[in-house]
């Protein structure tokens, strides 16, 4: 059956959200060993595994995990949207977390610094809100479908913090006649249910639809329960999964003309 639809992922898929994340670590943890005797290779590792092992005790996990929300988006995210009651939580606990993630990797390394970490903490946030990149294929093939398909943009996160990577890339928005995002609908991908929200914002079926994305766990696990077709968005050559297969798999997103026309 001919596509109908098309509903893209955002992170990684249209917006290179890795080297966003990647280049503000950087940044701060050079920073670090601008103002420290500190290896800033070794704290990169040590902030990474901290803030990891912080935001994993905290009691608003099982709903970070849920919405589809990572450690490191908590380490810049204010969560000021969303209307369940975790995200009040969230709000409270994001300027705790910031800090104590840098007071906890620098203690690891050895380094009792509270000023420093309070510091770095607000530096990761603002190097990471200065790098909106996309993919340089982005815009010329949203381009190309607008008109002949449905755009849909579906994406996991919090409200507010999907909406700042948004506005940062204003010229986005316009190619898409819907945009859902996890932490406003109540759960995110691979739940079927925020696929069939989609598709019945569009008036279409799953077997019109084609859902594009770079993750297997969330994006393609999620649109093939949900009977979409899938194609996966494999740039770096990641390992496959035997248990999450796609329909199709591809390096650039360029390869979707072929795609959408032999359905």
């Amino acid at each position: 059956m001919p596509a109908a639809a098309v509903l893209f992922d955002l992170d990684d898929t249209l917006l290179w959200d890795e080297r966003s994340v990647e280049e503000a670590f950087a940044a701060t943890c050079q920073a670090a060993a601008d103002a420290v005797d500190v290896d800033e290779h070794e704290l990169l590792l040590a902030v990474r595994e901290e803030a990891r092992l912080l935001y994993e005790s905290y009691e608003t996990f099982e709903f970070t995990k849920l919405i589809g929300i990572n450690p490191y988006e908590g380490l810049w995210a204010n969560f000021t949207a969303g209307e369940q009651p975790e995200f009040r939580k969230l709000q409270e606990l994001a300027p705790t977390y910031r800090k104590a993630s840098w007071t906890n990797a620098l203690a690891k390394l050895g380094i009792t610094n509270d000023e420093l970490a309070g510091a770095l903490a607000e530096q990761f946030a603002a190097e990471r809100r200065k790098r909106p990149y996309v993919y340089e294929e982005t815009f010329e093939v949203l381009k190309s479908l607008q008109g002949r398909v449905k755009l849909l943009l579906l994406t996991n996160g919090s409200p507010d913090l999907q909406q700042e990577k948004l506005d940062g890339v204003p010229d986005l928005v316009p190619y898409f006649d819907h945009i859902v995002i996890s932490g406003s609908f109540g759960k995110g991908k691979p739940d079927p249910s925020i696929f069939t929200h989609a598709l019945g914002l569009m008036e279409i079926s799953p077997e019109e639809a084609v859902m594009v994305g770079d993750k297997l766990t969330t994006d393609i696990k999620g649109g093939n329960a949900a009977g979409l077709t899938t194609v996966w968005v494999n740039r770096t050559q990641r390992p496959k999964d035997p248990e999450i297969v796609p329909d199709y798999e591809v390096k650039n997103l360029n390869e979707l003309h072929e795609i959408l026309k032999s359905l």
